[in-house]
Order: C-alpha cells, then sequence, then structure tokens
C-alpha cells in the first residue's frame, strides 16, 4: 500500500497539487545552448520538494518546502511542512554536520549525507546540492559538469549515484540569467529502495 506523507511531523496535503506546482514552468523564454550562470558561494534559495522511497517494502511519499542558505564556510537547510512549519533545520560548519527535527534531539556527524539518511530515513544529498541547485557538479568519472540552459531533462551521473535531472530552466527576474527551475534526483539504495526526489526552485538571492 502506498503512503502520501508530509515530512515527519506535519500534516499531509495533497502530493498530486504539489508534484503539479512542481512541473510549472515559467513562461520566460529561456536561450539554449548557454551555460549555466557561474558559481555562487553565498546564495539564498527558496522552493518546494517531494519525496518517493521505499520503507519495510513498502512506497512513501513526502512533500513540503525548504529554505537554503549557504555561504563558503557555512549552509543552512529548513525544510516545512505544507502548512509552513519547521519540520527540520541542517546546519553545515567545516568538520560537523547537525540535524534537528521536530521534537527530537539534535544529531550531530562529521558527515552531512550519512547524518541526513540516518536521521530522516532516507537520503538526502545535501553536500552534492551545493552545486546541483546552481547547475554544476562533478560527474561520475570525477569530471566537472555544467548544464545548458534551455537544454531540458538533460542527465548527469554524479561520483555517489545520484542521476541529476535538469528538467526545466527559467529567467531569473533579479539577475537577468537562466536558472534551473526543476531538479529531479533519482538513485537506487539499499536503505530506501528507488529514491526520487523533486525539487522545484521558486526564487533565488543573493545574500
Amino acid at each position: 500500500m502506498s503512503k502520501t506523507r508530509a515530512f515527519p511531523g506535519a500534516a499531509a496535503l495533497c502530493l498530486a497539487a504539489l508534484l503539479g506546482g512542481c512541473a510549472t514552468v515559467s513562461q520566460d523564454a529561456v536561450a539554449p545552448d548557454t551555460t549555466a550562470p557561474a558559481y555562487q558561494s553565498s546564495i539564498e534559495i527558496d522552493g518546494r520538494i517531494s519525496v518517493q522511497y521505499e520503507q519495510d517494502d513498502r512506497p512513501q511519499s513526502l512533500h513540503g518546502s525548504f529554505f537554503w542558505k549557504q555561504t563558503a564556510q557555512e549552509l543552512n537547510l529548513d525544510m516545512f511542512s505544507p502548512l509552513g512549519q519547521t519540520v527540520a533545520t541542517i546546519n553545515v560548519k567545516p568538520g560537523i554536520a547537525t540535524l534537528v527535527q521536530s521534537g527530537r534531539a539534535p544529531q550531530v556527524a562529521a558527515d552531512v549525507d550519512a547524518l541526513a539518511a540516518q536521521s530522516l530515513g532516507w537520503p538526502l544529498p545535501v553536500s552534492g546540492m551545493r552545486q546541483w541547485l546552481q547547475g554544476s557538479g562533478i560527474d561520475a568519472s570525477g569530471k566537472p559538469f555544467v548544464a545548458k540552459t534551455g537544454e531540458n531533462d538533460a542527465s548527469f551521473t554524479t561520483r555517489d549515484g545520484w542521476r541529476v535531472t535538469y528538467a526545466n530552466w527559467e529567467n531569473d527576474a533579479a539577475s537577468g540569467q537562466a536558472r534551473p527551475k526543476r531538479i529531479d534526483l533519482t538513485r537506487s539504495t539499499t536503505q530506501a529502495g528507488k529514491v526520487a526526489i523533486r525539487i522545484a526552485i521558486d526564487g533565488w538571492k543573493k545574500p
């Protein structure tokens, strides 16, 4: 039996509505065959996220929104229920990551990805998302990749087994540059079966 939930500790809303919102594409024209903007070490991003995975051989679905703020030395990721309640916060500093979930004691580890997988019950590739959210990363062979704007559904496989697909792009009103609008992440895992994470980006801002 399939189960659809909000992030742990929050009330559930319709997953179909969220996925429909994730698929929404800006009507602004995006010029093809140009690379993504230069990587910004300091940036703020907000959007929506949905996750599909398996638990005890049963499909599970989670959905909510997020706020991502990073600098060269620190990263903060807040995840919210559909009703706007903070249900998980991740903080990453050099050598240490902290994850706090509503109603639970803070969890600390050196590896943020291992911490997220252990605490959430499904893998969230926080370390890779630093670059992936901006259209670049390191592929399975260890070589850098940069997605091309306007090239919808361009995919890259990363060193840790994630398939990163840039499904849609839009022009960022503040900068006038094309930015990823929807990013799909997929990976087969022993912990949570086939994991699919859909990210819809609503806003960008330099802090």
